[in-house]
């Protein structure tokens, strides 16, 4: 393989410089003796070791054969650009994702004894790697889970305001947050404010022309999907928090991302739209035989399920939203859940399956963990959180 000029000039011929044992050997056997030892010990270890075994994981093109490795010569990986992608990361993922496959398990499942009453409609990991659980319910009610504390986690707090019988006056359907701040929308309505720090103390309240059906935080901007088709923009830290509604769809709309300049919301019209913040326009839509009700978006790739149990993926780059592929990974109805990562995508249905897979193209599925019933929604933070059941919570976390 050909060398970078970095390795060339500073650690192709450690020799050289008078090196022994593992560092007198060409770079090139250095690299490839590397490329057996799991990402985890690349990232972590070797740079601790020396300044010379340090540039072993800066190696992009050792990075990229690890990852076909991992993906198998036919797949397409990644399925978007490859500029700017985190490669060490992706493969990191990846190996940690293949203990689903190969049933090495280490990690452990523990069911949340839930208070709700109702179907559990979200789930959202909060408060760091998986710290803090909020489920939303049916029975009206967003409670916060402590997942540390004892051996299946332990209820903090069913969040209300003063004088409330319950979190919302209609059904919990999504949660979002950022930093110290949870944010709780339902069909009454409403968006709920709470603060994290304090144990889910009442921030606030926004009131909106329809029930709330997604929700999304970008920097110090709420954005709240609603059923009558509006994607509205909210201030969180300001006592008149409205800042736009913007008309992008023909029907409600089901789910929402974004970043510090776009806006990405799917709706029931069977449309995905793109709103451009600083320029403050609409931009290309883009219109599918199905409609998507769950969306992920990070790095240049954006990932979405629909009402059929199919995945669809698109790029985006400067404003440019393009569609790529559409995958069928065994799901046989609507896909209400998807999180994915440079190396990781977990998606679920109410087919009563939760997918663990490697983002490629086509997807590689690792496993499948059967339910008793459908499944609602999934979140990703250092665990798994699985909305699995009328009124379960499942959390897959490493064994301590």
């Amino acid at each position: 393989r050909a060398l970078s000029d970095e390795h060339s000039s500073i650690d192709a011929s450690p020799s050289s410089l008078g090196a022994t044992g593992l560092l007198s050997l060409p770079w090139e056997m250095v690299t490839h003796i590397a490329s057996h030892l799991p990402a985890q010990c690349v990232i972590t270890v070797l740079p601790k070791v020396c300044h010379a075994l340090s540039n072993v994981g800066k190696d992009n093109t050792a990075w990229q054969i690890r990852a076909r490795r991992l993906t198998g010569s036919r797949a397409i990986f990644p399925v978007g650009p490859k500029e700017d992608f985190d490669w060490p990361t992706a493969c990191l993922e990846m190996e940690q994702g293949l203990a689903w496959k190969d049933r090495r398990w280490p990690l452990e499942c523990i069911t949340l004894p839930s208070d709700h009453i109702a179907q559990i409609n979200t789930v959202l990991l909060v408060g760091g790697e998986g710290k803090f659980c909020a489920t939303g319910s049916r029975d009206w009610n967003v409670q916060l889970w402590n997942l540390e504390a004892g051996p299946s986690g332990a209820l903090v707090h069913t969040l209300g305001g003063q004088g409330h019988f319950s979190t919302h006056k209609g059904w919990v359907w999504c949660l979002a947050s950022q930093g110290p701040l949870l944010a709780s929308g339902g069909f009454d309505s409403t968006v709920r404010l709470w603060d994290l720090p304090t144990g889910g103390a009442e921030r606030g309240t926004i009131k909106t022309d329809a029930p709330v059906l997604c929700l999304s935080f970008q920097d110090n901007m709420l954005l709240a999907g609603t059923f009558d088709r509006k994607v509205t923009m909210y201030d969180p830290r300001v006592a008149e928090p409205l800042v736009k509604s913007l008309h992008l769809h023909g029907n409600a709309v089901m789910c929402l991302a974004a970043d510090d300049r776009y806006i990405i919301s799917g709706s029931k019209d069977c449309t995905v739209a793109v709103y451009d913040c600083r320029v403050g326009k609409g931009l290309k839509k883009i219109r599918l035989k199905t409609y998507p009700l769950s969306m992920s978006y990070s790095g240049s790739e954006v990932w979405a399920g629909d009402n059929k149990g199919m995945l669809h993926t698109f790029s985006m780059q400067a404003g440019v939203l393009k569609p790529l592929s559409q995958f069928d990974v065994g799901h046989t109805a609507m896909v209400t859940g998807i999180h994915r990562s440079p190396g990781s995508l977990y998606t679920c249905s109410v087919d009563r399956t939760v997918k663990v897979h490697i983002p490629c193209s086509p997807p590689r599925t690792l496993c499948t963990l059967q339910q008793q019933t459908g499944v609602n929604g999934v979140s990703k933070a250092g665990v798994l959180a699985v909305a699995s059941g009328e009124t379960c919570i499942e959390v897959w976390r490493p064994r301590k």
